[in-house]
């Protein structure tokens, strides 16, 4: 019975530092954005470069260069997959995107090379590029079938237009900016330009209270929750108890509810990018770029969104309460069910089995990547922890490429857009790669010369070249003539 609440109570520590932390500015703009892609983005803008009949060489490029410049967590990704996907991208550059940004992406790599070295990130860009390419396209030959029944309901489903109306893409790019400003840790947006403080003692002691109720133990990943965090959780229970009644019949028209739910989710979004700290003097809170940055950035939404035509803009709420929906519930229920597994396993078992280059150890540690799940950025100081402590750079590397990717949280959420036959193929095809990937610098760390390394790299990549081969002759065979 004691393991027992322990558990529980971990499950709830974790969601709760999780929805404070990790949700409001990287999440809730996502799945703006991905509703904004579904609803106001011709399907003839996304399949020109991520279609399933776009060649190979065109399509899986735009997908992994997409990846690349969104600095942001799994969970977040998996919205803007989706809204890809729906909208009519194939499946195989919809899996190189969903794989390669999360942990191929610009801020990820520049910050292992700054922890780890360079060769663990020119490892991490060239293996995750690689690998990504080669899952997506092994889920197109595996799924052309489903791809092909997919892309004719996106016929059904979204009317070609020309092209993107001026507003819709305002809408876009102030969307993309917002998370942007709210996720990059780069000056200006880092920069303080002011502060006040509310006086009194209480912040410090609900401070002490919120440690004494959320574990914190960063060797297990678990983050605590700030005086800050708790003020965001409430503000986002505020927005999820009102989504409902301003969102989900919103194609009819707005409501009272729709402004109330609407303004909630700005004012957390602003709230989210102060910076709030008990202090002797009371509760500090101070005013940064970023706050500048997300402010103006919902201001150019707004602006943008006026100028949608009612019809338009009803979808795109609409579009992003589905996705809401459908994702939001997995979310929760998986980051609950890694904060009990964290009580139970060990981070020094892991150490134990993971400090050879084996295929058993590489296994370890994607295995490790599915339970004891860390943010983006944030897998990397553990990892250099594990690395000092003993575990091979091999493994290492494995776990660095499957944790952004296997996480279970993630794996429910890909489940519920593109259900469980597809997801299992996909995450049994990570697990093999990353292991693969750990393999290669492993032996590398140790000392294997490069011909050997190359041979293995070339047949990689003739692999690659013949899968698709197979792929564009099954494309052809299902066009009509």
């Amino acid at each position: 019975m004691e393991l027992f609440l322990r558990m529980i109570h971990g499950g709830a520590g974790s969601l709760a530092a999780y929805l404070a932390a990790h949700v409001l500015l990287c999440l809730l703009p996502a799945f703006f954005i991905a509703g904004a892609m579904a609803a106001l983005i011709p399907k003839a803008s996304i399949t020109r470069w991520l279609g399933r009949h776009v060649p190979a060489f065109v399509s899986y490029p735009a997908a992994a260069a997409a990846g690349s410049l969104l600095a942001v967590c799994s969970c977040t990704i998996v919205p803007l997959f989706a809204g890809i996907y729906r909208k009519g991208a194939g499946i195989g550059p919809a899996m190189t995107f969903l794989f390669f940004a999360p942990a191929g992406n610009v801020m990820a790599l520049a910050y292992t090379g700054s922890i780890l070295g360079p060769e663990f990130a020119v490892a991490r860009l060239v293996l995750c590029l690689m690998f990504g390419v080669g899952i997506g396209l092994l889920m197109a030959l595996i799924f052309w079938r489903d791809d092909a029944a997919h892309d004719a309901q996106t016929d059904q489903l979204f009317a070609d237009r020309a092209s993107v109306s001026p507003a819709a893409l305002g809408v876009m790019v102030s969307l993309v900016a917002l998370l942007i400003a709210g996720t990059l840790k780069l000056w200006p947006l880092t920069a303080a330009l002011g502060s006040f403080a509310l006086p009194g003692s209480w912040a410090q002691s609900w401070q002490a209270t919120l440690l004494g109720w959320v574990p914190f133990d960063s060797a297990r990943g678990e983050e605590g929750v700030s005086l800050h965090g708790s003020v965001l959780i409430v503000l986002l229970v505020l927005v999820a108890t009102t989504a409902g009644k301003g969102l989900e019949n919103i194609i009819e028209g707005a409501n009272r509810w729709t402004w109330l739910v609407l303004g909630l989710a700005a004012t957390t979004l602003l709230v989210a990018s102060l910076s709030l700290v008990p202090g002797l003097q009371g509760l500090e809170i101070e005013v940064t770029g970023r706050t500048v940055g997300v402010a103006l950035a919902m201001a150019s939404v707004w602006y943008h969104a006026r100028q949608l035509p009612a019809d338009d803009w009803r979808s795109w709420l609409w579009e992003t309460w589905r996705f809401v929906k459908q994702i939001f519930l997995v979310l929760v229920i998986g980051v609950f069910i890694v904060g009990m597994a964290r009580q139970v396993i060990r981070p020094e078992w892991i150490e134990s089995l993971a400090g050879s280059n084996t295929v058993q150890a590489n296994v370890v540690a994607v295995g490790f990547g599915v339970f004891m799940y860390f943010p983006t950025l944030v897998e990397v100081p553990v990892a250099r922890m594990f690395l000092d402590l003993g575990m091979h750079p091999g493994p290492l590397l494995a776990y660095l490429m499957a944790d952004p990717e296997l996480s279970l949280q993630s794996m429910l959420m890909v489940a519920a857009v593109i259900g469980w036959t597809k997801t299992a193929t996909y995450v049994g095809w990570v697990a093999v790669f990353s292991v693969c990937a750990g393999l290669i610098f492993g032996a590398w760390s140790d000392g294997v010369g490069w011909p050997s390394l190359a041979a293995v790299m070339a047949l990689v990549l003739g692999s690659l070249a013949v899968a698709v081969g197979r792929l564009r002759r099954r494309w052809r065979a299902s066009v009509p003539a």
